[in-house]
């Protein structure tokens, strides 16, 4: 019985199913409007058409759409970026994507509401895991199961940090798919009682379904707002401040990240399973 559960449940990934597989290099291509052998190995996920414009002036590049998403390849640096829009099921679905192309390492550069009294808008958040209250990652793992980003992704980006002298917090995030859950106070009193330094909507389905389709999955989060706080959700005219202020510093950091993984050459995804 066992082993028949465990034919079934591989049966649904996409590097054991040549069907899905096809499917998934097909959609790809139709979603992001690139073909995938434009595509680099080393991959960075936004959801934001600012950061897409910054990174295609950074790197020379020209944006292509398709019918979902849009990307953009930096031939010179061998660094794309997909912007593949908000939320969870996104999320993993264009993991599902990604794994066609085996990629060395993907990083997310998000963004994320700070809920630790500390935070600031413009603090870098580097996530240790990711509380998974979104409705997709259960598809994938059982909900025992921790959400957590590849560790060395993590390690070089802290490096980076590091390095270019800003100061970054450590934490668990907590993913939800609940929008205007700042106005749910029985939410918000949980929130608390977790003792999570922010939320976000994407990360726990990167980090599942990345560890799941074998996709080397870390993340960077910009603080963008302080819900909890008064006058503190993020409105049009301070998510503008935000992008004027930060984008091309988050990017920077996103891309150096990338070069040094590329450069030291070592194995990202360091479990066999």
């Amino acid at each position: 019985m066992a082993k028949k559960y465990k034919k079934i449940s591989r049966q649904k990934l996409i590097y054991n199913n040549p069907e899905k597989l096809q499917i998934a290099r097909d959609m790809l291509e139709r979603y992001t409007g690139g073909s995938l052998q434009e595509f680099n190995k080393h991959i960075i996920l936004t959801n934001f058409n600012k950061y897409m414009d910054v990174f295609a002036e950074r790197c020379d590049g020209q944006i292509q759409t398709g019918s979902a998403m849009s990307v953009v390849h930096g031939k010179d640096i061998k660094v794309s970026m997909v912007d593949f829009k908000i939320g969870a099921p996104t999320a993993a679905l264009i993991i599902e994507l990604l794994s066609v192309l085996d990629p060395q390492a993907v990083l997310f550069l998000g963004m994320c509401g700070g809920l630790h009294p500390s935070l600031e808008v413009g603090d870098f958040i580097l996530p240790m895991a990711a509380i998974r209250d979104e409705g997709v990652s259960h598809h994938f793992i059982p909900p025992q199961v921790p959400s957590l980003p590849t560790f060395k992704i993590q390690k070089f980006v802290s490096q980076m940090l590091v390095d270019e002298g800003h100061d970054y917090r450590t934490g668990v995030v907590h993913t939800t798919d609940y929008r205007f859950w700042e106005f749910d106070e029985k939410f918000r009193e949980n929130l608390y009682e977790e003792r999570a330094i922010a939320f976000d909507m994407e990360c726990a389905a990167l980090f599942s379904v990345g560890f799941v389709s074998k996709v080397p999955i870390g993340a960077l989060l910009l603080v963008s707002d302080m819900p909890l706080q008064e006058g503190g959700i993020k409105t049009k005219e301070s998510s503008q401040k935000v992008f004027a202020e930060y984008t091309e510093q988050h990017i920077n950091i996103g891309i150096r990240s990338m070069i040094e993984i590329q450069d030291k050459g070592e194995h990202i995804r360091h479990y066999r399973w």
